[in-house]
């Protein structure tokens, strides 16, 4: 178990790169830990950190080493706790990462119901657009828009995530419709930044893809912000159909149909995915989240638009 030990306090001085912030984590004196650490190194015979007065790095070999052991101890937990959670209610901290949008907008007010029915299950939420790794980053469940993932987890496809372009009326009475996708360089683009980027509105015309974005006025990562600027008539916005739905439906804004129909990639099957390693499905507090935010969220799959 000492070597089982010093094998966690390793990885942690690996994803804090201080011997300092390690021990706190496990309340240690980081002379302790470091001691412990030190001995791992001597027992492999091979040094696994560069020690510096400023930061801590691992090696090559460290780096190798991390990562195989960082899959095991993960492994270690989730067999662990299945073990420990086998046939019991659902309890403990449940961790959730969802996009912030949707996580606003269709999540977060689902989550009272949750509570009232699994009192004893703890809520660690997380909205954040940036990409999560379920096993590396701590998360039981994640709920992203985009494809299929192509990583080792279960994928629940929750709805679609069609981006369409809509605009305001008091925009389209300043401006003017524009008639075709190629005029929509002579208006106002207000453009949602993902982590990689602004969204391009892009369409096909005659087989061949064409980046016809706007000039931008607005960019932001806040979508509620730039939904009050396109209501405010600041100018046209891409955004998915199932957050513009209540402004579509008290006319605050119009969706703009084009004959060539605009995206902001250029594979159109863009959903919404609820994400979970298959094996932390047996846990109770994941099973019960899994099944209940399915059966609230899912919706029926509708028809792929055509380029």
């Amino acid at each position: 178990m000492d070597q089982l030990k010093a094998l966690r306090y390793f990885c942690k001085v690996v994803e804090t790169s201080s011997f300092t912030q390690a021990a706190k984590a496990f309340s240690v004196p980081p002379s302790s830990l470091s001691r412990r650490v030190a001995d791992l190194e001597g027992s492999l015979g091979a040094n696994l950190l560069k020690r510096t007065t400023r930061v801590v790095q691992p090696t090559e070999i460290g780096k190798l080493y991390y990562e195989q052991v960082q899959d095991i101890l993960h492994q270690l937990d989730q067999s662990d706790e299945a073990v420990r959670s086998y046939q019991a209610k659902p309890m403990g901290r449940l961790r959730i990462s969802a996009m912030a949008g949707f996580g606003e907008s269709k999540v977060l007010p689902l989550l009272d119901e949750f509570k009232t029915l699994f009192p004893e299950v703890i809520l660690d939420v997380s909205l954040t657009d940036e990409l999560m790794t379920l096993g590396r980053d701590e998360v039981d469940i994640a709920i992203r828009g985009g494809y299929a993932p192509n990583e080792r987890v279960q994928a629940v496809r929750l709805m679609d995530n069609e981006f369409i372009p809509v605009a305001a009326p008091s925009y389209i009475k300043q401006m003017g419709a524009p008639a075709s996708v190629l005029e929509l360089r002579n208006h106002k683009g207000l453009y949602f930044r993902t982590p990689n980027g602004p969204n391009p509105w892009l369409c096909k015309i005659e087989d061949e893809w064409r980046d016809v974005s706007a000039p931008a006025v607005a960019i932001s990562n806040n979508g509620q912000w730039l939904g009050q600027q396109a209501v405010a008539g600041k100018g046209i916005m891409m955004a998915p159909r199932w957050s513009l739905a209540p402004s579509l439906e008290d006319g605050s804004l119009c969706e703009l149909i084009f004959d060539h129909p605009l995206h902001v990639t250029q594979n159109p099957r863009l959903a919404i995915f609820l994400l979970y390693q298959k094996q932390r499905y047996h846990v109770p507090k994941v099973k019960v989240a899994v099944d209940f935010l399915v059966s609230r969220l899912r919706q029926p799959k509708a028809a792929v638009p055509k380029a």
